[in-house]
């Protein structure tokens, strides 16, 4: 405990913000059963309480069916924060096995599982996922996010191999070798904990892609659809009439803008901390420092 309060520490005050709110974000969307006043396809009043304005009662106001925004835009963004979650993580194993296979075999066996990989980066991710998902209408939630791990794997995938050929040449993994390791132990047991560092920051970068991702297709009307309430949907239905019911995309749409502004902020940090080459630019920096010092004070 004293050692994790002693890492939040150290982290800058952007850094532990952007933690803190995304651990906000995360409590209280899955605290939307319980948290939310509404259920979020309850029509309140279709009358009487159509597009009210954001208030005491209904504080992020209500849609053009009477339905609570503050309880769609919570199961919303649970909804949204599911799907993205679920499908980096999706990637993150494709791309980690499919990289650490392709270094660990070589030879041909590398050779095809690259040029196979290559031909896969060509085909544009959003417009494969467009025509997928409008030829399959419409498309659970499942399989949405199956539809975009398979999809987001590719530059994991490149990314891992890189690390683990680096990693192969080194005399730990030589050693292991020699001594009859098998190509499934090094993988797993040498290979993997060196690229799990990149992969992490990687993932977490690509959770507010992938959350951006869905709210595009979903705005579109093929992603998340009714009576399921994903961020995207409820920003695309705000939208539509926007100069008379501003709530209804503002908030959809900002809680959009706040995830992915805390995760790239927590990845970059994730990536300056892991990243062992940053970290020993700046040990190397810290000793030219202070050799300068040193040399002044001589002089």
């Amino acid at each position: 405990m004293t050692s994790a309060r002693a890492r939040f520490g150290r982290l800058d005050a952007g850094t532990r913000v952007a933690l803190v709110v995304l651990v906000v974000i995360y409590l209280a969307a899955f605290l939307a059963p319980v948290i939310a006043p509404y259920g979020p396809t309850e029509q309140l009043d279709i009358v009487g309480l159509k597009n009210q304005a954001p208030s005491f009662a209904h504080p992020f106001g209500t849609d053009r069916f009477s339905r609570d925004l503050l309880s769609r835009v919570l199961y919303g963004t649970l909804v949204s924060l599911s799907v993205a979650t679920l499908a980096v993580l999706v990637s993150a194993v494709v791309g980690t096995l499919y990289g650490l296979v392709a270094a660990t075999a070589g030879g041909v066996v590398d050779v095809v599982l690259m040029r196979a990989l290559d031909a896969l980066l060509s085909i544009p991710r959003v417009l494969l996922l467009i025509a997928i998902l409008a030829l399959w209408d419409p498309v659970p939630l499942w399989m949405l996010v199956v539809l975009l791990g398979i999809t987001g794997w590719f530059e994991v995938a490149r990314l891992v191999r890189a690390e683990a050929l680096a990693a192969r040449e080194r005399e730990y993994v030589a050693a292991a070798r020699s001594l009859g390791a098998t190509g499934v132990r090094i993988m797993f047991r040498h290979l993997l904990p060196n690229v799990l560092a990149p992969v992490i920051v990687t993932t977490a970068l690509n959770v507010g892609n992938v959350i951006v991702l869905e709210a595009g297709l979903s705005f579109v009307g093929i992603g998340a659809r009714e009576p399921a309430a994903s961020l995207g949907t409820m920003f695309q239905d705000g939208t539509e009439a926007f100069a008379g019911t501003w709530w209804g995309a503002l908030f959809p749409g900002g809680v959009i803008v706040t995830i992915v502004l805390c995760f790239n902020v927590v990845g970059d940090a994730l990536r300056s901390s892991l990243d062992p080459r940053q970290l020993g630019a700046a040990r190397l920096g810290t000793h030219t420092a202070h050799l300068r010092v040193a040399s002044a004070t001589a002089e």
